[in-house]
């Protein structure tokens, strides 16, 4: 993946408040420090990819709830071969929820988050550096609830503003809903 397209991205990225302007400086750190920031082996971290996934008319998002980290997320992993950033969104939305019809909303970057992935049985505690992406899918197709996820449902405003799953999932609900 080449490093310098996600640099080039990220630097074109609008945060939109203190705590993103704070995960997009360190993400921007990041990847410059380190060549192979994408790699998944690399101990203090990597980028990650994920999809912010919407119906058309902006009412109800996609979340997983995710099998290792026991909460409800956004659909997203590890970049693996992909051509670049948003194509390892694509992949990873694909392959978590079955969706055949997914759309970019835009090339841009929708939000940025860090966050300290605890340690497992087989991994060291690191940080994800996830570049997220706005994506579109009609809510009627059907889902198929992947290995990753305990569930995996379409959640309107009120019920995303009831998982209280913290700050990085508010505020694309709100980024959400501002695209009304």
């Amino acid at each position: 993946m080449d490093r310098e397209k996600t640099l080039s991205l990220l630097r074109r990225h609008t945060a939109k408040d203190d705590c993103e302007k704070q995960h997009l400086e360190k993400t921007i750190r990041f990847v410059e420090k380190y060549e192979n920031c994408h790699d998944r082996e690399l101990g203090v971290g990597h980028i990650t990819a994920s999809a912010w996934i919407t119906n058309p008319q902006r009412s109800h998002a996609l979340m997983t709830h995710h099998q290792k980290l026991d909460r409800w997320l956004q659909l997203g992993g590890h970049t693996e071969d992909d051509a670049d950033i948003l194509s390892a969104a694509l992949r990873e939305a694909r392959e978590e929820s079955g969706l055949l019809e997914i759309t970019p909303v835009s090339r841009a970057i929708f939000d940025v988050d860090v966050h300290l992935i605890p340690a497992r049985k087989d991994d060291a505690e690191h940080f994800h550096y996830d570049i997220r992406f706005l994506l579109e899918a009609d809510h009627t197709q059907t889902l198929v609830i992947s290995s990753e996820s305990k569930d995996l449902r379409w959640f309107n405003q009120p019920a995303l503003e009831a998982l209280h799953e913290g700050a990085s999932i508010d505020r694309m609900v709100q980024k959400m809903l501002a695209l009304h």
